[in-house]
């Protein structure tokens, strides 16, 4: 079993639309929140002057339902580590029934801001990402 990072989100009333179903945009929210905490649990803090990473790209698949009040578990893994990006997956589950609501997904760079282009990942973190990668899925360039 892959080593997932976990974060769980209460949806509040403001994240719903009309229907009382989650708003679309706010699953992109929930994704943000896991990418940032996953950082942190990785030991890189929020110093935007020490800041490397930018995002290249994101997804997010509705699978069934989200409701207000319902307390979301976002896992979050490493499906792919290339020389300058790496892809984490998202899983949305109901922390209450364990129903799938969305998976998505994130290509991440590391930049180099003041120079302006990206950058090679640095031995230290390709090693960190290991430790969260599926190995079903986990496919690294060589």
């Amino acid at each position: 079993m892959e080593k997932r990072h976990e974060l769980q989100v209460t949806v509040r009333f403001g994240e719903t639309d009309a229907l009382g179903h989650i708003n679309n945009t706010s699953y992109f929210i929930y994704l943000e929140e896991a990418r940032i905490r996953f950082f942190e649990a990785l030991g890189y803090g929020l110093d935007a002057k020490r800041w490397n990473f930018i995002l290249a790209s994101t997804k997010c698949d509705f699978i069934n339902q989200g409701y207000f009040n319902q307390l979301l578990t976002i896992g979050t893994y490493v499906s792919k580590i290339g020389t300058k990006s790496f892809q984490l997956e998202h899983e949305l589950i109901c922390a209450n029934t364990g129903k799938l609501i969305a998976k998505g997904s994130a290509t991440i760079v590391y930049f180099d801001f003041e120079a302006q282009k990206s950058i090679p990942l640095p031995n230290l973190l390709r090693e960190q990402l290991k430790t969260y990668a599926n190995e079903k899925q986990f496919t690294a360039e060589k």
